[in-house]
């Protein structure tokens, strides 16, 4: 095939397409359910970005299976169910409804015996929907925390053990609330390893880690938090359950769907387009403009030397990449779309390679663009337009570039959330 604009984009859009697809509950949950029990309950509970979908499979699944329950999914994400309610809150930053939630979910694992089922879906953005402060905390403590988190450069693994060490909710605690049922978690993946602990931030497995490491995070980014929230912190007085807790039983957590599967899915999708495929990993943290100035670097080794492999290929990666926000504030755009941007200057324009980057549950940041996609002339239409990429890769507004250039990603939500997704295309 001859690479140019149009067929590089249209097959880089097949891949993210591909991606996500591999990740759709409506085809993947079903084989994953346990067994229904003969006499006992099936309270179905579910947080995340695809709450709603997966509870809609659930029901597509058991037509015959008395269901109830609840789940909090995020504004606009919803679905239409018939026996399990689906409730919508605010991502990322939390707000009361999704507190509200939290509780909901709560009170309906509330009173079970050893004979009744708890399914509870999860998925990204669980963490933030489910916010539900421990005592003595406020819904405005964490939402504070939350902002300080999200502007402080902190991976998704260390955001989550300190919002572990200050809920009601995460950390175990989901599955403490549904003793003695039998909880089964079926789980969409969006965190890099695939840690059941970190997936927001893990309502019914043990959580390893302590009050102490979170205030040893709190201490390492220097984060400004509410006295309330430091002094929770430093009490230290209500640990989460941790491995051992026979209230948690024997932990049957069940993987649907994970980044690995989505960036295997969009390889044999590179394949049937004439693309060698070479998988760079699927748990690529760091910041985000210099993860995509490395990719860069190997994109250009390739099409130069043809190492690790020559072209026509497609570079895939996949994991979660943050954006520290100094003291020059910031303007509009996500981590993938900062990610694309240090791509593009790093590439400086070299003909042949086009690249994509987008967050798989279609959202990146709190723009309505799942990401953008880069063109070998994408330096040159942006200054021909006024605009300075490295100024404004500089003030983290990413967004505005590709907007103006007519490049951003719009699939709308996908439902579901298998983290961030990058792929460059070396003709």
């Amino acid at each position: 095939m001859a690479w140019d604009d149009a067929t590089a984009r249209a097959a880089l859009e097949k891949l993210f397409a591909a991606a996500v697809a591999s990740a759709d509950p409506r085809v993947v949950l079903a084989r994953h359910l346990p067994e229904p029990p003969r006499d006992g309950r099936v309270v179905v509970v579910g947080a995340g970005k695809s709450a709603a979908v997966m509870a809609a499979a659930v029901e597509a699944a058991w037509p015959e299976v008395p269901l109830s329950g609840v789940g909090v999914t995020r504004y606009a994400h919803g679905s239409p169910k018939q026996r399990i309610e689906v409730l919508e809150a605010s991502h990322p930053v939390p707000d009361a409804a999704g507190a509200a939630g939290a509780r909901r979910v709560l009170d309906a694992v509330a009173g079970l015996t050893s004979r009744d089922l708890v399914l509870f879906l999860v998925s990204g953005g669980g963490s933030s929907l489910t916010t539900l402060p421990a005592e003595g905390l406020t819904l405005d403590d964490l939402m504070a925390v939350n902002r300080a988190l999200l502007a402080s450069g902190a991976t998704i693994n260390e955001m989550n053990c300190i919002r572990r060490h200050l809920s009601a909710f995460s950390g175990g605690r989901l599955a403490v609330a549904a003793h003695p049922a039998r909880v089964v978690t079926l789980a969409i993946s969006d965190v890099p390893g695939d840690d059941p602990t970190v997936i927001a931030s893990g309502p019914t497995v043990p959580d390893p880690s302590t009050f102490e490491d979170a205030r040893a995070l709190v201490a390492h980014y220097g984060m400004v938090l509410p006295q309330a929230v430091v002094a929770h912190l430093a009490l230290g007085a209500e640990e989460s359950p941790k491995p051992g807790d026979p209230r948690l039983g024997q932990v049957d957590y069940r993987f649907i769907a994970t980044p690995r599967m989505a960036l295997e899915a969009a390889a044999a999708k590179a394949r049937e387009l004439g693309l060698a495929p070479l998988i760079l990993g699927d748990a690529l943290e760091g910041e985000a403009r210099e993860l995509g100035k490395a990719i860069a670097g190997i994109a250009l080794s390739a099409h130069a030397h043809g190492h690790p492999l020559p072209g026509p290929c497609v570079l895939l990666s996949g994991g979660e990449t943050t954006v520290t926000i100094g003291k020059e504030g910031h303007g509009r755009g996500g981590r993938n779309g900062e990610a694309l941007l240090g791509c593009a200057v790093t590439l400086a324009g070299t003909p042949g390679i086009w690249t994509l980057m987008g967050d798989t549950d279609g959202i990146d940041g709190s723009e309505g663009n799942a990401g953008a996609i880069a063109t070998p002339d994408t330096l040159a239409r942006a200054r021909a337009k006024g605009l300075d990429p490295r100024s404004i890769l500089g003030r983290h507004d990413s967004y505005s570039l590709f907007s103006a250039l007519g490049d951003l990603l719009e699939p709308g939500p996908t439902l579901t959330n298998v983290n961030d997704f990058r792929a460059v295309l070396v003709a």
